[in-house]
C-alpha cells in the first residue's frame, strides 16, 4: 500500500463496537473459525461501568468461551436479592434453588467483564482496531463495504453492529428504534460506605421518598442505583448520602465516606424494528435498550453475541445467508420479553408516591409465596428465556 493511498482490509465479519457484545462476538467467532475484524472509536477501553451484574444464564453460556471461571475468581457471589422498604424487608428472593451451576449472581464491574473477554480474544489471535469510527456502510448480495473517518475501508461478507443505542451501523442501514421512556433520571454511584452493606445480597430498598439499588463490588465500594426526577450530572457525597438518609437502612444510619466515580442517565425503552437488513445484524445495546431495572441489558447482550456466532459460521461456512434470519427471530422475541420485564419494574419502582405503600404491602404478599419468589428468580436471572 503507497503512502497517502486510502487503505482496504478484508475479512469475514466487520464487528463495529467492542463492548461486551463485540467482544462476546469476537471471541466466539475466533473459537469457530471465523475470520472477523472488531472495530471501536475510542482510543481506550471505557474505564466506566454501568453494568455490574452478570446473570446465571450469562455465566452458562460464557462457559463456551472458556472465560466463566475467569470472572468468578473477579467477582462477588450474591446468592440472593432483598426487597426492603427502609429496614422493614417486603421479600427476599433466593437463587440458590435455580435450575442451573450458577445459582447466583454475579457482581463485577462491566470494565473487569469486558478485560476478561478482550484478554481471552488476545489468546485466540484477536485484537480490537481502535480509533476507527464507521461513517458509511452498504452491501450487496456478495458483502458490505464499510467506509471509516479517516478514509478506508473494510470489505467483509457479513458486518454486526453491537456499538450501542447510538448506533451507526442501524443507522446506515436505517432501522427504526422508537423510543419510549421514563419521567425520572437514574444515578449511578460508586460509593464507600461506613459500615459495608452485604456484599452476597443485592439491596432495593422501596423507600416512599423513592427507590435504590446497592451492590457490592470488589475493591471496597457499592454500587448505587436511584432514580430521581431530576439529577445532577455528576452526583457528590452529599448527594449520595441524602439518598441514604431519605431511602436506606434507618437503624444504623450509614455514612458515605467517598464517591470515587458518579453519573447519570435518562432511561429508555426500545427494540429495533429488525435485527437482520441483508448481510448487517444488530446485537447488545444497538438493538435493544431498556432501563437497568433487573441488571439484564449487557446479558442480553452477551447472549445475542452467542448465538449470532453460530448463525454467523453457518453463513460464511456454508454460505448459508438465511442462517442470519434465524438469529433475529431467536434473540428477538427474547429482547421483547426483557424489555417488557424490566418496563414493569421499572414503572413499579417509580410508581407515584401516593402508591407506594399499596404497592409494598402487595410486594409483602407475594413475597410470602414461594411460586412468586421462583418465577422471579428466574425472570432475573434470564434463566426463564431459554
Amino acid at each position: 500500500m503507497t503512502s497517502g493511498a486510502a487503505k482496504e482490509l478484508e475479512t469475514d465479519v466487520l464487528i463495529v463496537g467492542a463492548g461486551p457484545t463485540g467482544l462476546t462476538l469476537a471471541t466466539a467467532l475466533a473459537l469457530r473459525g471465523v475470520p472477523a475484524l472488531l472495530i471501536d472509536r475510542l482510543p481506550e477501553p471505557d474505564t466506566t461501568s454501568r453494568a455490574t451484574v452478570v446473570q446465571a444464564r450469562t455465566l452458562e453460556v460464557l462457559e463456551s468461551l472458556q472465560v466463566t471461571h475467569r470472572l468468578l475468581e473477579r467477582g462477588i457471589v450474591a446468592s440472593r436479592m432483598s426487597v426492603r422498604d427502609r429496614d422493614r424487608v417486603l421479600a427476599s428472593i433466593s437463587f440458590h434453588s435455580l435450575p442451573t451451576r450458577y445459582p447466583f449472581a454475579l457482581l463485577i464491574p462491566q470494565a473487569t467483564t469486558e478485560a476478561v473477554l478482550h484478554a481471552r480474544l488476545r489468546e485466540l489471535g484477536g485484537s480490537v482496531l481502535r480509533s476507527h469510527t464507521l461513517t458509511e456502510l452498504t452491501q450487496d448480495s456478495t458483502g458490505v463495504l464499510a467506509t471509516l473517518q479517516d478514509g478506508s475501508f473494510i470489505r467483509a461478507k457479513y458486518a454486526v453492529g453491537t456499538d450501542g443505542q447510538h448506533s451507526s451501523v442501524r443507522e446506515c442501514c436505517g432501522t427504526e428504534f422508537a423510543p419510549g421512556s421514563y419521567h425520572e433520571d437514574f444515578v449511578l454511584a460508586d460509593a464507600v460506605l461506613s459500615p459495608r452493606l452485604s456484599e452476597h445480597e443485592g439491596l432495593v430498598f422501596l423507600a416512599p421518598a423513592g427507590v435504590m439499588v446497592v451492590l457490592a463490588l470488589p475493591g471496597g465500594v457499592h454500587r448505587v442505583i436511584a432514580a430521581l426526577h431530576e439529577a445532577p450530572p455528576h452526583p457528590t457525597p452529599a448527594d449520595i448520602q441524602a439518598l441514604f438518609d431519605e431511602r436506606g437502612p434507618q437503624g444504623e444510619r450509614v455514612v458515605v465516606r467517598e464517591v470515587p466515580w458518579s453519573s447519570r442517565f435518562h432511561v429508555q425503552h426500545r427494540v429495533a424494528a429488525t435485527f437482520v437488513t441483508g448481510r448487517v445484524a444488530l446485537a447488545g445495546d444497538a438493538a435493544h435498550v431498556h432501563s437497568p431495572a433487573g441488571g439484564q441489558g449487557m446479558n442480553t447482550g452477551i447472549q445475542d453475541a452467542v448465538t449470532l456466532a453460530d448463525t454467523l459460521q453457518r453463513a460464511v461456512q456454508r454460505g448459508d445467508v438465511a442462517a442470519l434470519d434465524d438469529y433475529a427471530r431467536t434473540r428477538r422475541p427474547i429482547a421483547q420479553r426483557v424489555v417488557r420485564l424490566s418496563d414493569r419494574m421499572s414503572r413499579l419502582a417509580t410508581i407515584s408516591p401516593r402508591l407506594r405503600p399499596a404497592r409494598n404491602l402487595c410486594l409483602q404478599a407475594l413475597g410470602a409465596v414461594p411460586a412468586f419468589r421462583r418465577q422471579f428468580a428466574l425472570g432475573i436471572s434470564e434463566l426463564s428465556f431459554g
